[in-house]
């Protein structure tokens, strides 16, 4: 064989295999194609499924969404339906309570003998405590649903202390303990009746839990903020119970030592109420020595706290006596009405009465009997209202005589109607003292 046979030869193995490899290289391109079409279409699968997964999450949150805009307001109406029930409820139990206080303050007049006493002073102490749960828990529901409105002004904390130490100084000294308030001529901008209350829950609970020792009251400036600091040397609160005290039905921790009765609402309304005041409430305690609790509010100018000083000055019932009175009474409730009769009747004064707007008029329509003041329901028969009898009876008289309207109704729209016809008003039940000093007040 030849040379250029060989190089022939050679020369075609060459092209033989460039052509083999480039065939190769062919079939990898091929194949790497092939496999990127593979993936691409994996890709747009797991696209697709996961966009299929999303929005499914996105309805099922939407879901969620429109399910809890539902709940909250069925939360809200019940919230509010349990408002107005206890409401009714309140209006319904205090009736017969507020019978039942009167009868009881009349049978106290009654009795010569300790024993009897003893036992009208149990009777009255339970009813006492009955309605102090019920007007709690109706303040603590209102509180909660927001149907609350402050009436703010200038409150003068010296007539405030003043008013609190004439309360709380027999209970302290009945328990042997020393109560003591320093004067400040301080004065808060705050609704006067909320923050007496809210002092009131806080000196209540710290007498209650002092066994020796005392309590302070006191006021201090902090820029224009006031603090107010009520301080005892009781028991001390432990650090595991600073939020659980202001618990509703809260009495402390008997490991501790710290249940001492009570309703444990006290601490539960003032935070409450310190909220809808816009004031802050805290304490520091030693367990073992003592509590301080604090209460801060805006400070105001001196020149409203002298128009406040004023005002209380105007509101203090001087003492006069009842004897002779002549009183229409306009009351629908049967019980209530022998009652209120009853404990009139002991006070000396003559009565006479109606159940609805017709027979308040037919009583002095002779002409020969006119009253020195009017009693009344708000809430009377044929749907008559009491502050309409007593405009009623008023144009028959020809004279705006002094007017009482006594409610278990907590409405703050009755306030209003009372007040804009210079009407007083008491909430049922009423506590015999507290309606001879309105009434004494009324006809002085």
């Amino acid at each position: 064989m030849g040379i250029d046979h060989i190089n022939d030869i050679e020369r075609l193995k060459k092209i033989n295999a460039a052509l083999i490899s480039r065939v190769e290289r062919s079939m990898d391109q091929q194949g790497n194609a092939f496999s990127l079409f593979q993936t691409a279409i994996n890709l747009e699968n797991t696209v697709r499924r996961r966009t299929e997964e999303l929005r499914s999450t996105l309805r099922r949150l939407e879901q969620s969404n429109i399910d809890l805009v539902e709940a909250k307001e069925a939360a809200e109406l019940a919230n509010l339906s349990k408002t107005r029930f206890l409401a009714a409820a309140s209006h319904d139990v205090l009736q017969p309570l507020n019978a039942a206080h009167l009868s009881i303050s009349a049978l106290a007049e009654l009795q010569v003998g300790d024993e009897g006493r003893k036992l009208v002073r149990q009777v009255e102490r339970s009813l006492e405590t009955m309605e102090d749960l019920l007007r709690t828990l109706l303040d603590i529901s209102k509180l909660d649903a927001g149907v609350v409105q402050p009436s703010v002004g200038a409150v003068s904390l010296d007539h405030l202390f003043s008013s609190l130490r004439s309360d709380f100084l027999p209970l302290a000294e009945q328990k042997g303990l020393d109560l003591r308030f320093r004067s400040t001529l301080a004065s808060v901008r705050s609704d006067r009746s909320l923050l007496r209350r809210i002092l009131q829950n806080i000196l209540s609970n710290a007498l209650r839990y002092t066994r020796s020792g005392g309590v302070l009251v006191g006021a201090r400036r902090r820029g224009d903020v006031i603090r107010i600091d009520v301080a005892d040397t009781g028991c001390g609160i432990p650090e595991d119970q600073r939020e659980a005290v202001f618990e509703e039905f809260n009495r402390g921790s008997r490991a501790m030592g710290l249940s001492a009765g009570g309703l444990g609402l006290g601490l539960a309304i003032v935070r409450r109420m310190a909220g809808a005041l816009g004031h802050s409430v805290d304490f520091t305690s030693v367990v073992g020595k003592g509590t301080v609790f604090h209460l801060e509010a805006s400070l105001v100018s001196m020149a409203a706290a002298e128009t406040q000083s004023a005002i209380v000055e105007l509101e203090r019932p001087p003492g006069y006596g009842l004897f002779g009175t002549k009183v229409l009474l306009i009351e629908n409730d049967e019980p209530v009405l022998e009652a209120m009769c009853t404990l009139l009747e002991r006070w000396r004064c003559t009565v006479r009465t109606a159940v609805d707007s017709a027979e308040a008029i037919e009583a002095l329509n002779g002409g020969d009997w006119a009253p020195d003041i009017i009693i009344a329901d708000q809430h009377l028969d044929q749907g008559d209202l009491g502050t309409e009898t007593i405009a009623d009876v008023r144009q028959l008289l020809g004279r705006v005589v002094p007017a009482l309207i006594i409610t278990a109704d907590p409405s703050d729209e009755i306030a209003r109607t009372a007040k804009a016809r210079n009407i007083e008003m008491m909430r049922k039940p009423v506590k015999p003292a507290q309606l001879r000093a309105l009434l004494a007040h009324l006809l002085a």
